[in-house]
């Protein structure tokens, strides 16, 4: 597997959305970025805020699309492109209605969900040869109480499961940029199977 180059978290810009479900993604890179000491700087080239960082010994970007959740595709297509990152050294980070809160998981391909964000990065990139990093934010039980669940806060316990499955996330970081998909895949989704007491 190609070594992941860039890491590009979605989400929905401006303080009014900052600890909303939807931004998990945002969550994971800035959450990253702040493990590597370094910071984000907006690119308006890019309409992101791009970060560098070493991990592991490994140079990587990470992407933080500032235009809505719906217009993420041209921003991290345009980063890759600028770079010459090929798709599949490409992770999207997003938020999943279908996995449980504290649940995530590494997948390749796949249909977009009903994704917004998810949906324009497939348009933009022209194909689905990427990771992707899901995290589990649950669903609301009714198709009608989607957009108001995710564009809200978690509650505080929701919130914290959340957080620590972005931990288990970025422990598995190391095997990604160095091109061991299975072996990252394997220990996440041993970590992150909730516990049946």
């Amino acid at each position: 597997m190609t070594a992941i180059q860039l890491v590009a978290g979605l989400g929905n810009p401006g303080a009014k959305y900052e600890q909303t479900r939807h931004n998990a993604g945002f969550w994971f890179v800035d959450e990253v970025v702040r493990q590597c000491g370094t910071q984000f700087r907006p690119e308006s080239k890019y309409k992101s805020e791009i970060a560098r960082c070493t991990l592991a010994g490994k140079e990587l970007r990470l992407q933080k699309p500032m235009d809505f959740m719906n217009r993420s595709g041209m921003p991290v297509a345009s980063l890759a492109g600028f770079y010459r990152i090929p798709r599949s050294a490409v992770l999207v980070v997003h938020d999943d209605l279908d996995l449980p809160v504290g649940t995530v998981k590494l997948k390749k391909g796949g249909g977009h969900g009903g994704h917004n964000g998810m949906r324009d990065i497939f348009r933009h990139l022209d194909n689905t040869d990427f990771m992707r990093l899901r995290i589990g934010i649950g669903h609301p039980g009714f198709k009608d109480a989607v957009t108001a669940y995710v564009l809200s806060r978690a509650p505080a316990e929701q919130e914290q499961q959340i957080m620590h499955s972005i931990g288990d996330a970025i422990a598995v970081m190391p095997d990604l940029l160095a091109g061991e998909l299975s072996k990252a895949t394997k220990d996440l989704h041993t970590v992150a199977e909730p516990s049946v007491n």
